[in-house]
């Protein structure tokens, strides 16, 4: 656990560090989570191995710590931003920082927390989703996503050909509407709906935003949710981009297998995300903590370049179908069980 605690705690000690002094410190928090992550993940010493087995201890301290320090980071975040200490140098810089952390920290250790068995872990995931206000991804990737990938039923599984920004806009309305959908399916009237809660958070989350610092430190709470969003569907577009699931004799997709998701080795990224870019055995075992998820660079499609340079790539539709599609479709052959 080692490698987990130092790499994402040392994040969370320069954003502590930028949001008391600004400066150096400010530019440090970015630079970490940008330029430094780059070069750790070439460092081939580093590469965390393939299959580390179980003696693993599951990992649940490190993700309550990352979601309890998620809210201070959040609201002093806010609070820091709208206020007149910190230059507008400094409070771009932290903007930067604070939204790669929620994005590719904060959102790995809640999807992590909502795959728990235990319901307080379950709702403390929930509880960082909603603070960004995007609660409902709790229900559209468990009821959904982990249900549908890889087919056309899931608005989560990005289409081969199909632009990030074009997927991005679907796949936001279709997570909503599907999650609202199936939660609903699930529940026929009894109690009381998630949606209700998901809404909740999202204003309990907005109403302390204003309260620490009225409407400058809302819209600086909207602009940090937004960033932490694109990033979760970007992370989504890459992890499935061009990549379908069989239709069997019977007519109905084949089981969700290795092949149905991209994934990347890169070892420094993966220690800041969980392994959440060890997306093939995630789905394969949704409930297996994250230190202990395999990666066979046989039977899974491999990225050439780690998950946060994928993303960027995403961004430039051209060069992203020029790198992806041809891996893609090679992935799209019919492969023996």
């Amino acid at each position: 656990m080692a490698r987990f605690a130092l790499v994402t705690l040392g994040m969370v000690a320069l954003l502590f560090m930028g949001l008391a002094w600004g400066g150096p410190w400010a530019l440090a928090a970015l630079l970490y989570i940008t330029v430094f992550t780059f070069f750790m993940d070439k460092v081939t010493a580093l590469a965390q191995v393939d299959h580390p087995g179980a003696e693993f201890p599951s990992g649940n301290g490190l993700s309550v710590v990352l979601a309890l320090v998620h809210f201070p980071l959040l609201f002093g975040g806010v609070w820091r931003l709208g206020g007149d200490a910190l230059t507008t140098l400094d409070k771009v810089l932290m903007f930067l920082a604070l939204s790669l952390f929620f994005g590719q920290v904060s959102n790995s250790n809640a999807h992590e927390l909502i795959h728990r068995s235990a319901r307080g872990l379950r709702r403390l995931g929930v509880a960082v989703y909603a603070s960004v206000l995007f609660g409902h991804h709790a229900s559209a990737h468990v009821r959904v996503h982990h249900v549908h990938a890889a087919t056309d039923a899931d608005p989560n599984s990005a289409r081969l050909g199909e632009s990030f920004y074009a997927f991005a806009w679907r796949a936001w309305r279709g997570a909503l509407r599907e999650g609202y959908r199936a939660e609903s399916r699930l529940r026929a009237g009894r109690g009381v709906h998630p949606y209700v809660w998901y809404g909740l958070g999202a204003l309990a989350s907005l109403g302390l935003a204003y309260a620490l610092g009225q409407g400058k430190a809302v819209l600086w709470l909207l602009g940090l949710s937004a960033y932490a969003q694109v990033q979760l569907f970007l992370s989504d577009y890459v992890q499935h981009y061009g990549l379908r699931r069989l239709l069997t004799p019977q007519g109905k997709p084949e089981p969700v297998g290795p092949q149905h998701s991209w994934n990347a080795p890169h070892g420094f990224s993966s220690a800041l995300m969980l392994n959440a870019p060890r997306h093939s055995d995630h789905h394969a075992r949704p409930a297996r903590p994250y230190p202990g998820l395999e990666i066979d660079r046989h039977a899974m499609p491999i990225l050439p370049q780690s998950l946060p340079v994928m993303a960027v790539l995403a961004l430039v539709p051209p060069v992203w179908r020029r790198v992806m599609d041809k891996r893609a479709a090679r992935w799209a052959e019919p492969r023996p069980s």
